[in-house]
């Protein structure tokens, strides 16, 4: 292994992230004395930014509005990033980058600590680009049926294309409906500040299990507090933020995402207390 190396999360904003300190928790507890840090970087920007990474580069983490502009530069994809053709890591290595979507592991395991380790059907809040990997998700805790709550019906047509690929039925649903079929969980994917009113939260909550707003910044948003009144639980984004960085690490550190760390969950724990800190 690398005794060291420079690595990065980039996007545009990026003040606001919180990369930087999981992933320094996490080279600690390794033991590795690598460097990760932070650029502003725009998607205009982003190729000659990568370009001028020399050899001492072994990893870039990708955020908004970069995750499709590393997955074109990228010289192959895991099955995730495949799927959902963003990437939000990328291994540098000298033949080329090497794209990851680690979004859908983390969400899985984030649910998974959340107890829902299985769910026959789910609910989507929301049909941007975390739609496509909650919906990944979803399909590999066992939904085959899955309602996606968007604004705009024709922003539901990619997700039930992608429904068709995985097998899970995807049926677009728009926010004023009075009533919506009951699920096991559901997955909110809107961005940070979105405002619904008490009655679309509500009538949301009234039938959608378990919630995980992947939201982690303002919390409780209205929506968790619509799902706790409904009797509900309701989890934020952090725990798909952990789980996702893990994931990153274990890319960086043996170049596979399916390979665990050296006594990973002393790491996790490592990672969790910083993250917690915060």
């Amino acid at each position: 292994m690398l005794t060291s190396a420079e690595l990065a999360v980039w996007g545009d904003p990026i003040e606001h992230s919180r990369s930087p300190r999981l992933h320094a928790a996490a080279y600690r507890a390794l033991g590795l004395n690598w460097h990760y840090g932070r650029r502003c970087v725009n998607e205009q920007g982003f190729a000659a930014a990568l370009a001028s990474l020399d050899e001492r580069w072994r990893g870039l983490s990708l955020t908004m509005p970069l995750k499709t502009a590393a997955f074109n530069h990228a010289i192959s994809h895991d099955r995730h990033s495949a799927l959902t053709g963003v990437a939000n890591t990328l291994l540098l290595t000298v033949a080329g980058p090497r794209a990851f979507n680690t979004d859908v592991g983390g969400l899985v395991r984030a649910l998974g600590e959340d107890g829902v380790a299985q769910a026959p059907t789910g609910r989507i809040i929301g049909a941007g680009a975390t739609a496509t990997s909650a919906l990944i998700a979803l399909s590999e805790i066992g939904a085959r049926d899955v309602q996606v709550v968007a604004r705009r019906p024709e922003s539901v047509l990619p997700l039930r294309a992608l429904g068709e690929k995985l097998g899970v039925q995807v049926d677009g649903v728009a926010f004023g409906a009075e009533r919506f079929n009951a699920v096991t969980v559901t997955i909110a994917t809107l961005p940070g500040g979105t405002v619904l009113d008490d009655a679309q939260s509500d009538a949301l909550a009234d039938s959608g299990g378990h919630l995980c707003d992947v939201v982690y910044g303002n919390w409780p948003t209205p929506l968790s507090t619509a799902w706790v009144r409904a009797g509900h639980t309701a989890s934020s984004g952090l725990g798909m933020l952990l789980h996702q960085a893990v994931l990153q690490v274990r890319v960086f550190t043996s170049g596979e995402i399916d390979v665990p760390l050296n006594n990973e969950s002393a790491v996790v724990a490592e990672m969790r207390a910083t993250l917690m800190g915060d």
